[in-house]
């Protein structure tokens, strides 16, 4: 088939600010380059007809539907006059934590933007309230990486701008061998804050001081953001465990990485499953490598 268009977003990895950035606190976050959706097109005068590849491509047949519903409505297209072949290819799993939904929200805006449907200054709005059919109340931290590609220090409904480091860190995120489901973690930490909202407010306050210390880190040489980088993802971690959402897998998983040798573990995204990010002080040992995906 001739494409007439095309275009790719990423996954991502959240080194700090999960949940509290629903709440004002900023997030550092950063593209997968490795985990990415790429969507290609090509126009014909028949119905929609949508092909799915890749390793993870398969597990978008029950998302893509749904989106495209709430895009027609959103823009009240007709679903009829969405015509030709939609080729989606993905290396993003989806339920991880990795961001699967965002991209491929951010992926589809930019394909109705290319049809005339979407103003390229609403794809971030408007790719955020695609992803609120997943998480109930998207932050946008997801959108924001998956449009920009590039490491962001971002602030709900505020600041978004690139997040430059000094040096380059060994650090990997690895799968905790349990799935992550967005929508409970953030509720579990939302009733948390209803039932007890200074233990709720003080683990959002350890959350904000991981990401300045964790930006911090990224500013300076190697010999001295190391340790305050591994300091950083620490007490990010901490936070989880006082959500109550490392229980289990995830707990397991951590307590194996840092057996191995991790200098500092944490959840990435959302906990209770997923994936979760590890700091090393130099490249892991080959068993371990195997199960690690670069940052």
């Amino acid at each position: 088939m001739s494409i007439d268009f095309t275009c790719k977003s990423f996954g991502k990895w959240i080194l700090a600010g999960e949940h509290a950035v629903l709440r004002g606190v900023p997030a550092l976050v950063f593209p997968i380059q490795s985990r990415n959706l790429e969507l290609s097109y090509a126009r014909t005068e028949s119905a929609l007809e949508l092909r799915l590849v890749g390793d993870h491509g398969k597990d978008l047949q029950l998302l893509v539907w749904g989106v495209l519903e709430k895009a027609c409505e959103l823009k009240k297209i007709s679903r009829q006059d969405l015509k030709g072949i939609l080729l989606l290819e993905s290396s993003i799993p989806v339920g991880a934590g990795m961001g699967a939904s965002a991209a491929l929200c951010v992926a589809l805006t930019r394909w109705l933007g290319y049809l005339g449907y979407v103003q390229e200054n609403e794809y971030y709005e408007f790719a955020r309230d695609l992803e609120n059919l997943f998480h109930g109340e998207s932050s946008g931290v997801d959108i924001a990486v998956a449009l920009s590609g590039e490491g962001l220090y971002f602030v709900r409904n505020g600041e978004r701008k690139p997040l430059s480091t000094s040096w380059k860190p060994h650090w990997y995120i690895s799968y905790s061998g349990k799935r992550g489901v967005t929508v409970d973690a953030v509720n579990k930490v939302k009733d948390l804050l209803l039932q007890n909202p200074e233990v709720g407010e003080k683990i959002d306050k350890q959350m904000a001081e991981a990401v300045a210390i964790a930006e911090k880190a990224l500013k300076l040489d190697r010999q001295e953001g190391l340790p305050l980088l591994a300091k950083a993802i620490e007490e990010g971690g901490e936070c989880f465990e006082q959500w109550g959402l490392n229980e289990g897998a995830p707990g397991k998983h951590i307590q194996w990485l840092k057996e191995k040798g991790a200098l500092a573990v944490k959840p990435t995204g959302s906990g209770g499953g997923g994936y979760v990010l590890s700091l090393w002080d130099k490249v892991p040992s080959e068993d371990v490598l195997e199960k690690l995906i670069p940052c």
